[in-house]
């Protein structure tokens, strides 16, 4: 019988990273509702004094795999060392961050075990979920059902999704739209699992592992946003609101349109096709606040919103508003903010 929340903690160069400590958090909520236990799988190599770290997060116990051949991601060797541990361990549920290792992890995993998954979730709930039976049958209710809820459609739409029939139920979570819990002292086990490996396991080689320069910024990880969206009018201006960020310490992030229109990288986009952020300040210059907006930045400590049409939705989720031109209002800002 399926029973407990497993979540796949995804490390690189040794270093687990934040979006596992993220699922543990929503893995322990899951798990308490079901009346079950959190493990969390940790693939690589030499991770021994790093495990216990996600005990700290709040998992029960970690299955540790650890092989030379696992020291850096590929996808083969890194499927089957998941796949064997679902196959012993028959969770009820399994979770994997929607991360560049995690999109390609994940849909192998899943056809290897023969269940469903559902990529991109902003929202995990455990409910009830009733099915619609077929002509001439009675209909059933499926209980303590994981449900999985995405964008769908470009973002036009929230699709809740459920994998009735098979386990584990499977869903990738985006980085940034769960919160870790405070660290714990819970006591936890930490097993040793051995898969075995061979040649061809390891269907490409790597030859060199080359790490570029240059910085991404993770606004995920910012205090303070500065968010530009259509308002802006242009990719320049956009330089008034990199002001306005250095001035108060923090990065500029920036809606949709901006993005679509070529204005600014997508690594900076906001909102449901975009990245969840929960910084201490969100400053929303320009933006409507259309709800595709609103889902990836409505959880921030304190919003700030300038926009000229007073009856633009971003004024119905934020702290303090600002009506007027934003290009008058930004540099003035800016400018007070550096007098003091």
């Amino acid at each position: 019988m399926s029973r407990n929340v497993y979540v796949f903690a995804e490390q690189r160069d040794g270093n687990i990273q934040k979006v596992a400590y993220e699922l543990v958090g929503k893995a322990r909520e899951l798990a308490d509702t079901l009346e079950e236990k959190v493990y969390a799988v940790l693939v690589g190599q030499n991770m021994n004094e790093k495990a216990g770290s996600l005990i700290e997060a709040g998992a029960d116990g970690v299955v540790l795999v650890q092989d030379e051949m696992l020291a850096e991601y590929t996808t083969e060797a890194y499927a089957k060392a998941v796949v064997a541990v679902i196959k012993e361990k028959d969770p009820e549920i399994f979770l994997i961050g929607a991360t560049a290792i995690g999109r390609d992890l994940a849909p192998r995993v899943s056809a290897r075990i023969h269940t469903g998954l559902t990529a991109d979730c902003t929202s995990l709930e455990i409910g009830d979920f009733p099915l619609v039976a077929a002509p001439g049958k009675e209909s059933e209710q499926k209980h303590n059902q994981l449900l999985m809820t995405r964008p769908a459609f470009g973002g036009n739409i929230m699709a809740t999704i459920l994998c009735a029939d098979f386990r584990p139920q499977m869903a990738t979570v985006r980085p940034g739209v769960m919160q870790a819990l405070e660290s714990c002292d819970k006591v936890g086990t930490v097993e040793k699992f051995d898969v075995a490996f061979d040649a061809a396991d390891m269907n490409v080689e790597i030859c060199e592992v080359v790490k570029t320069n240059k910085k991404s910024v993770d606004i995920t990880e910012a205090k303070i946003l500065v968010s530009g969206g259509r308002g802006l009018g242009s990719a320049e201006g956009f330089g008034q609101l990199k002001d306005l960020a250095d001035a108060l310490g923090g990065e500029v992030s920036a809606s949709r349109a901006a993005v679509d229109n070529g204005w600014i990288d997508k690594d900076r986009q906001v909102g449901q096709t975009g990245k969840t952020v929960r910084p201490d300040l969100y400053v929303a210059c320009g933006i409507s606040g259309a709800i595709q907006h609103a889902a990836g930045m409505e959880e921030s400590e304190f919003i700030v919103a300038i926009n000229r049409e007073e009856s633009a939705p971003i004024f119905g989720i934020c702290d303090l508003g600002i009506v007027g031109d934003l290009n008058k209002i930004v540099p003035k800002l800016t400018e007070a903010l550096k007098k003091n």
